[in-house]
């Protein structure tokens, strides 16, 4: 071979990319490859209906079509999710909203661990479960005089949620609020695990609590309690669970958290096709996710509600993974956390609320993998939201937090 022959074969081969100083797949400004930075990927999720996006992500092969090698880690409680997600045992993890802004600003013995959510996973499905004997209480008014009585007897009640600074604490705290009950003076708020809230109720340990499904609907099954409320009632299409990574990850890795997206909104999309919801349930009641009959999921999957007490309804505000843009990642729903932070005496004197949800919640990366993906996706943000007792302002935070008669504020 002569010299001009052996520069023609050199320039034609992926030899010319290393000559020129460039890596193999370079092409025009870009990499031709959008495969993951870091394609095994574990999957942290606690026993809830609303782990099914990453569950079926995992299960249909939608990880995989996107070139993520998937494993999905069951994990014991919230707390052991965070830990876990912090020291990278698990990459992305299924988490209650609050915790990634409870991290990433150490609150509440926190570690400090800057946490992102690019994507929520569902809205709504939550409730709030009371025990048999308090049948006949609607709203937090009618619970106050019983809460009342027995902080006078010296028999305070207690009532349960999974984790301080997540959605079930933030639930049964505005709950209670709204019926003047201060859940940090007048009542033992104590926090159990999601799967461990039935057993804990059988045993009188508590008089009531929140949590998401199948667990409130178990309670009744087993003939222990009732539903007094549930979530969307409280406010229609709230944020629930989100898919968390660390800010770390997520700016080593952004083309694997992009792939998991994708995934997760296929998934999404196939779960929120009312024929595949049995399957769903079918799959996610196994040992390995849930471990519950499948049936004890599908009815409050598919809005099939009855409350325990003598109401049933069919509910439109069911549990959503896809529809009415579920999974953008709202600042508006970083500014109401936060103003709740502030409520109740979580974070001391006023906020700068704008830099730390601007930290956590990012749009940007979800806005990408969509387009990525073909979606067409818009976003409208910073709106007012109205729930069942009043509307918030996400550009007033600070105003909203001190409005409540009940409240904890410090400084």
């Amino acid at each position: 071979m002569n010299r001009r022959n052996a520069l023609k074969t050199i320039a034609a081969s992926p030899l010319a990319h290393l000559a020129a100083g460039l890596p193999t797949g370079w092409v025009g400004a870009a990499y031709a490859s959008d495969a993951p930075e870091s394609p095994n990927v574990r999957f942290g999720m606690i026993a809830l209906t609303d782990c099914a996006s990453i569950v079926m992500a995992h299960e249909l092969g939608l990880f995989k079509k996107f070139g993520i090698n998937s494993v999905v880690s069951k994990e014991a409680s919230w707390a052991v999710i965070r830990d876990k997600l912090t020291l990278g045992e698990n990459h992305a993890t299924h988490m209650l909203f609050g915790m990634p802004f409870a991290s990433s600003m150490g609150l509440l013995g926190s570690p400090v661990k800057p946490m992102i959510i690019p994507w929520l996973l569902n809205r709504n499905g939550q409730a709030i479960t009371l025990a048999n004997k308090l049948k006949g209480v609607k709203t937090a008014k009618d619970l106050k005089p019983i809460v009342d009585k027995a902080k006078a007897g010296n028999a305070t009640m207690s009532f349960a949620m999974t984790f301080p600074p997540g959605t079930h604490a933030m639930w049964l705290r505005y709950w209670l609020g709204s019926g003047g009950i201060n859940p940090d003076k007048d009542i033992s708020l104590i926090t159990i695990p999601p799967p461990q809230m039935v057993a804990n109720m059988k045993i009188g340990k508590m008089d009531g609590f929140c949590v998401g499904e199948p667990w409130n609907l178990r309670s009744i099954q087993d003939g222990i309690g009732f539903t007094v409320t549930t979530t969307q009632k409280m406010w229609p299409d709230h944020p629930e669970k989100v898919c968390a990574f660390t800010e770390e990850f997520a700016t080593k890795n952004p083309k694997t958290v992009k792939a998991a997206l994708k995934a997760l909104h296929l998934a999404g999309e196939h779960i929120d096709k009312m024929e595949n919801r049995p399957s769903v349930a079918e799959i996610i009641s196994k040992p390995t996710y849930i471990n519950c009959p499948k049936e004890t999921i599908l009815d409050r999957l598919k809005g099939t509600y009855d409350y325990g007490n003598g109401a049933k309804e069919q509910d439109p505000n069911y549990m959503i993974f896809s529809n009415r843009n579920c999974n953008a990642p709202m600042k508006s729903y970083g500014h109401w956390w936060m103003s709740q932070f502030r409520r109740w005496g979580m974070v001391k004197g006023p906020q700068d609320y704008k830099q730390t949800v601007d930290k956590v919640i990012r749009p940007d990366i979800y806005m990408e993998a969509m387009k990525e993906l073909g979606v067409k996706k818009t976003l409208t943000d910073m709106q007012p939201v109205k729930l069942f007792d009043g509307v918030f302002d996400p550009k007033e935070p600070e105003k909203y937090a001190k409005s409540f008669a009940v409240n904890n504020v410090v400084g």
